[in-house]
């Protein structure tokens, strides 16, 4: 009757529905001497389950992890990333805007001396039309 029982108890071991109960009724009885012929297979693996829930972790566990650095270090470098970035296109915005202004100086000043030249030349205009008037009026 035991036999038929721990039979029922193993298939439903390997079916995941057994019982903290009835797992353990297994391990007691795969830990004994006396187990039937062909279920002495599943002894060792009963053994280890045995032996592992015994084992106990015994170093010591860091509670300050060496990551800290590198993620502290990251997050600085991402920092000036963006202060770079954010200032830098600052400064290239200001760089351009004193080009622009440079450019348009030198233009108003390029349109300024030809002004003066059309002045000169405008001048000589008044004055050809005095002489040309003096010459109508003799007449």
């Amino acid at each position: 009757m035991e036999l038929v029982k721990i039979e029922e108890l193993l298939e439903k071991y390997f079916e995941a529905t057994t019982t903290v109960a009835e797992e353990e009724t297994l391990r007691t009885y795969f830990s004994q001497k006396d187990v039937a012929p062909h279920l002495e297979q599943y002894t060792s693996m009963f053994q280890y389950f045995s032996n592992a829930k015994e084992e106990r972790y015994t170093k010591q566990v860091p509670l300050k992890t060496k990551n800290n650095f590198y993620k502290w270090s990251s997050i600085a470098a991402v920092a000036v990333l963006v202060f770079g970035i954010y200032f830098g296109n600052k400064y290239q915005e200001r760089k351009e805007a004193e080009y622009a202004y440079q450019e348009t100086k030198r233009a108003l000043n390029l349109l300024a001396e030809n002004f003066g030249k059309g002045t000169q030349t405008v001048s000589y205009l008044t004055k050809f039309e005095e002489t040309k008037q003096k010459i109508y009026n003799k007449n």
